[in-house]
């Protein structure tokens, strides 16, 4: 092999310096590695690269197959070079865009319309802008991250000639982002067969600001359920009624949502009777009362769950402070665990569950840190004998409580995980939730059991309230399920009211007959509507042939109409699409049931009771997202976002809710 230094590197920058190549063969240069290496043939079909600095050889070409130039350019970029590193040793570091160890780092050549170094592709600023923002919205990063240094370093890295913006650019291309899609998504809303249901999510933050999170749920037209998040609303005043009232007004405007509006949940905890009797006079002014209003206010289902899961673990605070320190010993170090794990295998105890130290910020933790513990007391209980550091007291009498919380608890914990489970649950699925947590309270009340009894009487109080405000709601969703329709309301009923049960069956089936005579009166008066036109040319056509027009047409329409109603309320031979549904046999219980498509096919065959099905499936029972179903404590927004503008603010939280949709 020739001497290095005695090789001659062409004049023309645009060759790779290749002593053994014909001088009408030459490659063109595809990167700047080449001002530190020179190729050499070694070989039939073998070509290596040599570092001019240290010497050592890289593989290149083998048969043909070209290994590119990574692993050369990490040879200098990464200081492995060693010759290159000694005479950097003494060096700084490098500006932004310059190798890490080289002394000289090679210059960039600048590539015309290049965004990317190499790769052909053209820079676009505009685009990379708007890339910039859209990860701002996505990852909650701070508008300042811009400004990090360490932001700018690795960007000029990618592509030097990208140019950062100030925060006020960055600021506008995030809202910007925002209005196109609010307005992709208000199209969708203006287009939608059915109404919209809103629930309100209250937040508060360490600065004393509210900010109310307002969440729309609706099916489109191809039965699609969406909850996008349509406005956050900074308030002064949280839970006031005037802050509530302006929130709704608020919403209602942005979206055009006025008499469009099904239901309204929220957290009634946090607001006053006096506050959500205003709600609902404001609501119903340009609302449908439909069953006396009821819709209009529903309060929250995860809260109601989490209130009693605090209230029971706060009932049996002592003894779960026991478990949690006894769960701590044993986590505390690693000679703590092996002795509790030599323990176990010499008891021989089968569980293979991991002990986990609870958040009290979230009470499903709790619950599974205490059904870990139960399983293995056994160990708990002979700890002392082999660990010297372990002097909890835990008794026989404590882990029966701590059992009997866990059973309990229990169904309040599977309720609340259909909220987790899917990230869209249809209001059909909560009532026979709903009702088993009703039932297994209202039979343990009678217990005998002292410590049972005090443990679920507060519970059963405070649960049966919510069982009474909404399960007529419930019971229309469930009824709207073609695998129970109202068999299992009437089962239901049976066992929670008793006696009572008639009356209950009835108010259901009332309820679902206004529903359908309301949604009949308003499609008959859209249909009308719709047709003032055909009504005008008919009357020309009756006039020319000297025909009776009230033969066809009514003046007001409304006596067509009551003719049309009467067929399925007073007339017994007809059947309406309400008893056709309800009459026809039930579908198979299937665990994969998708009842959107169930509606979606046939909704020829029930077009009324579609239309219902739609605004009814698409009701929500919970004003919290996924993330804060088992929360105990209300969510607080960071003291960052507490200092944007109430429009940026907005903007960055819809934003992300909405490219997360799509």
């Amino acid at each position: 092999m020739m001497e290095l230094d005695a090789q001659v590197t062409p004049d023309n920058n645009d060759v790779i310096p290749y002593s053994g190549m014909q001088p009408n063969k030459r490659m063109r240069k595809k990167s700047m590695v080449w001002e530190y290496f020179t190729v050499e043939a070694v070989g039939a079909g073998c070509t290596r690269a040599y570092c001019n600095q240290c010497k050592k050889s890289f593989s290149y070409i083998t048969d043909s197959k070209l290994a590119g130039t990574s692993h050369l350019k990490r040879h200098i970029s990464l200081g492995i070079c060693q010759v290159l590193r000694e005479k950097n040793q003494q060096s700084s570091y490098p500006k932004t865009g310059g190798s890490l160890y080289t002394a000289n780092p090679p210059k960039k050549r600048p590539r015309e319309n290049s965004r990317f170094s190499g790769n052909g592709i053209s820079f676009d600023q505009e685009r990379c802008n708007h890339d910039v923002a859209k990860m701002i919205i996505l990852h909650d990063y701070p508008l300042h991250i811009v400004k990090q240094q360490g932001f700018i370093d690795f960007v000029r890295i990618l592509q030097p000639q990208f140019n950062p913006s100030c925060l006020n650019s960055v600021e506008r291309d995030c809202i910007a982002i925002y209005l196109r899609k609010k307005q992709n998504l208000l199209n969708v809303i203006n287009v939608i067969p059915g109404q919209v249901n809103l629930t309100l999510e209250l937040w508060t933050s360490n600065q004393a600001m509210g900010y109310v999170f307002v969440r729309g749920h609706f099916i489109d037209s191809d039965w699609n359920l969406h909850r996008p998040i349509l406005n956050v609303v900074t308030v002064p005043f949280p839970g006031s009624e005037d802050s509530l009232n302006q929130t709704l007004v608020t919403c209602l405007s942005d979206w055009h949502l006025e008499g469009r509006l099904f239901t309204l949940a929220l957290d009634k905890s946090f607001s006053s009777e006096n506050v959500i009797e205003n709600l609902r006079g404001l609501l119903s002014v340009k609302n449908p009362a439909i069953l006396n209003g009821q819709l209009l206010n529903q309060n929250c289902y995860a809260r109601v769950l989490s209130r009693l899961a605090a209230d029971a673990l706060w009932a049996v605070r002592e003894t779960i402070s026991k478990v949690r320190d006894s769960v701590k010993h044993v986590k505390s170090s690693e000679s703590h665990k092996e002795k509790f794990i030599d323990l176990k295998q010499h008891l021989q105890v089968p569980s293979m569950v991991n002990l986990s130290i609870d958040d009290p910020c979230k009470w499903d933790t709790t619950y599974h840190m205490l059904v870990a513990a139960c399983e293995l007391k056994e160990i708990f209980i002979c700890l002392d004998t082999t660990d010297s550091d372990y002097r909890m007291t835990l008794t026989m009498d404590d882990w029966n409580q701590v059992e009997t919380l866990c059973s309990y608890l229990k169904y309040l914990y599977d309720a609340a995980k259909i909220l987790t489970q899917q990230p869209y649950p249809t209001s059909n699925l909560f009532f026979s939730e709903v009702s088993k947590i009703q039932v297994e309270l209202t039979q343990a009340v009678f217990i005998q059991d002292p410590f049972i009894r005090s443990l679920i009487f507060p519970l059963h109080k405070n649960f049966d309230q919510y069982w009474r405000e909404s399960c007529i709601i419930l019971a229309i969703a469930v009824a709207m399920d073609p695998r129970h329709k109202m068999k299992l309301v009437e089962f239901t009923f049976a066992k929670t009211f008793g006696e009572n049960a008639e009356t209950w069956i009835k108010t259901v089936e009332d309820g679902l007959r206004d529903l359908f005579i309301e949604y009949s009166t308003q499609m008959f008066l859209t249909a009308t509507n719709d047709d003032d036109g055909d009504d005008i040319m008919i009357k020309e056509i009756c006039q020319e042939d000297s025909i009776d027009c009230s033969l066809l047409v009514d003046g007001d329409g409304l006596s067509d109409y009551e003719f049309y109603i009467s067929d399925f309320t007073g007339n017994p031979q007809f059947k309406s699409e309400l008893e056709e549904y309800l009459e026809e046999p039930l579908l198979t219980i299937v665990e994969d049931f998708d009842i959107l498509s169930w509606w979606r096919v046939n909704g020829l065959k029930y077009p009324t009771l579609s239309r219902i099905a739609s605004d009814i499936l698409s009701l929500p029972v919970s004003t919290l997202s996924a993330d804060s179903v088992f929360d105990t404590q209300i969510r607080k927004m960071d003291s960052y976002r507490s200092s944007l503008s109430s429009l940026t603010l907005e903007a960055l939280i819809c934003a992300k809710d909405w490219i997360q949709s799509e």
